[in-house]
């Protein structure tokens, strides 16, 4: 992550037996590869600690990722075994607190598409999830095998691919072994694998925050390499349903209304969170596009009384196309036109304020003109 971001410290490695990462730490800086994108990344804590008080925290986790991310990378250490498959079945596990196996269905326990009262409306709710899910990337740590199949050589990602088959059966145990696997196979819609050796020796491993690239394992560093150029060309933009393309504003918006479905114990939507997102970027619009309203008539007040009627209404008829030509830029999935038409009806508001202003400077410039006369 550090690699990621272009510095050797940032995020904590943690160099002892207590976890340091807790909830999501967000670190932005700008894109390596994508002029004008900045690179958002989350590192969040480990699932499974054994220092954490309510196992419930896990599966909320996970979800946040899975609804802030474009690409997910999920790490692990030694090789992609039942022991690492079970670590990432914790959050489905804890879906609705059961201790029992789930049905890979149940993954809508935590994120809905749709709002709850729609969700009927799909028969297969997994193909929806991979539209919106992110990819996953799944980073192998301290890898010290060969990439060997049945005496070939494979590479990585068909190293995942093995790993990721099901078993056939309909027993418990054969239930539990395939969830995991479906869940990465039925709700990511593409999956990527890199494996790293140790990259330093022991002591080093203690001090990594201050230990020179140098001085790291030669075939780590280009396996770091090759994982952080893949990132940097392949990890798509951050949207959300309709294409909406994500920007740091609406991220901490849509950020927000995640979180506050989670802590008034509904079920983050997808579906509501594109609407909250829209409530807020349409009154921003609105009220921007009334500034710019104003900005633009407040120029011309000082030289009111117009000459003539029609040269106020030219004026405001000029300044209102620029309010709704700057509307209909930030506006997003006003699909209804609800805040279209309450931006024209302040607008005439507004007008009505202004005919009122430019009359009351009519009025005063007559009686002083008229002041003058008798003189």
């Amino acid at each position: 992550m550090n690699k990621l971001a272009g510095h050797n410290n940032g995020f904590s490695l943690g160099s002892t037996i207590q976890s340091m990462t807790k909830g999501i730490w967000m670190w932005c800086v700008p894109h390596p590869a994508k002029r004008d994108h900045t690179l958002v990344l989350l590192d969040t804590e480990g699932l499974g600690d054994v220092e954490k008080g309510n196992s419930q925290n896990d599966s909320w986790i996970f979800a946040l990722t899975v609804l802030l991310s474009s690409t997910l990378v999920f790490n692990s250490v030694g090789t992609i075994d039942q022991q690492a498959m079970d670590q990432l079945q914790y959050p489905f596990r804890d879906l609705n607190g059961k201790s029992t196996v789930l049905e890979v269905s149940e993954l809508t326990e935590k994120i809905k598409v749709k709002a709850s009262e729609q969700q009927s409306e799909f028969h297969d709710d997994s193909g929806e999830f991979k539209r919106f899910f992110p990819s996953f990337v799944w980073c192998v740590r301290d890898f010290n095998l060969k990439l060997e199949l049945n005496g070939m050589n494979i590479t990585e990602d068909e190293y995942l691919k093995n790993a990721l088959k099901l078993k056939t059966g309909m027993s418990v145990a054969v239930r539990n072994y395939n969830l995991p696997r479906e869940c990465i196979l039925h709700y990511f819609h593409s999956h990527k694998c890199f494996v790293f050796d140790r990259p330093a020796s022991k002591i080093d491993l203690q001090n990594l925050d201050n230990v020179a690239e140098s001085q790291l394992d030669h075939a780590f560093v280009q396996q770091t390499k090759r994982f952080c150029q893949f990132i940097y060309e392949k990890s798509p933009v951050k949207s959300l349903s309709g294409g909406y393309t994500m920007t740091g504003r609406s991220l901490g918006d849509v950020a927000v209304s995640y979180v506050e479905s989670i802590r008034s114990g509904s079920i983050p939507s997808m579906e509501n969170a594109v609407l909250a997102l829209a409530k807020i970027e349409n009154s921003r619009a609105v009220h921007e596009a009334l500034s710019k309203y104003d900005e633009l008539m407040s120029q011309h007040v000082s030289k009111f009384p117009t000459e003539t009627q029609d040269e106020l209404l030219n004026l405001d008829k000029e300044c209102h196309a620029e309010a709704l030509s700057d509307f209909m830029k930030l506006s997003f999935k006003d699909e209804n036109h609800e805040y279209q038409y309450k931006l024209i009806d302040e607008l005439v508001i507004k007008k009505a304020i202004y005919q009122q202003q430019n009359e009351q400077a009519s009025e005063i410039k007559s009686k002083n003109l008229a002041a003058r006369a008798k003189r």
